[in-house]
């Protein structure tokens, strides 16, 4: 009988990132529900894709349908629901996925644990008054809150902690949608995750 030899290959981040062309990051965007965090990372992960890169974005339709359905809004499910997210958001990073996750994650020390678990964690602070925030609401929430018919809502009766030095931060009253992408794009590069 022949001898069989077995051969241990581990492929690395730096394999998976060779083969993309491109380098794993997570792309964290914090801010208030209604800031635009989901609009600004939709048209970002639609500009990379124009530029051949590869991406996942995360968010609440993904997340709290799926892998989070058990999870509610109290201030220890939120914490839970920020660690599986990061944890999530590590293995595509490790895949070499530019990952964008869209999340209120409104507590600092939950995001200085993201980025502790998340090599190549990028914080994009989405800031929008919380006026404009109440103002916008598509989805009704504010109005719900602001009634006493949802509780625990964040900015309302729970508390946001607005990122105190983020990688990038993007003021809504100052710059449109595609400014913001651009400014992230030019980040991108300027750290050698992408290359324009």
């Amino acid at each position: 009988m022949e001898n069989i030899v077995w051969h241990n290959h581990k492929i690395t981040k730096q394999d998976r990132e060779k083969i993309k062309n491109q380098k794993g990051v997570c792309i964290w965007f914090t801010g208030l529900s209604g800031s635009g965090k989901s609009t600004i990372a939709n048209e970002l992960e639609y500009k990379l894709n124009q530029m051949s890169y590869h991406t996942y974005l995360l968010d609440g339709d993904n997340i709290r349908h799926g892998l989070n359905n058990d999870l509610g809004f109290d201030n220890k499910s939120r914490i839970e629901n920020i660690r599986r997210i990061s944890e999530v958001s590590k293995l595509f990073v490790d895949a070499g996925i530019i990952t964008i996750t869209a999340f209120i994650s409104p507590f600092i020390e939950d995001r200085k644990k993201a980025k502790d678990i998340i090599k190549n964690f990028i914080e994009v602070y989405i800031d929008t008054p919380f006026e404009e925030c109440s103002k916008r609401d598509p989805k009704g929430l504010y109005k719900k809150a602001l009634k006493g018919e949802i509780k625990n809502f964040t900015g309302v009766d729970s508390p946001y902690e607005s990122p105190q030095n983020p990688n990038i931060h993007i003021d809504t009253t100052k710059l449109d949608i595609q400014e913001s992408v651009e400014k992230i794009i030019k980040f991108l590069n300027e750290k050698g995750f992408i290359n324009v």
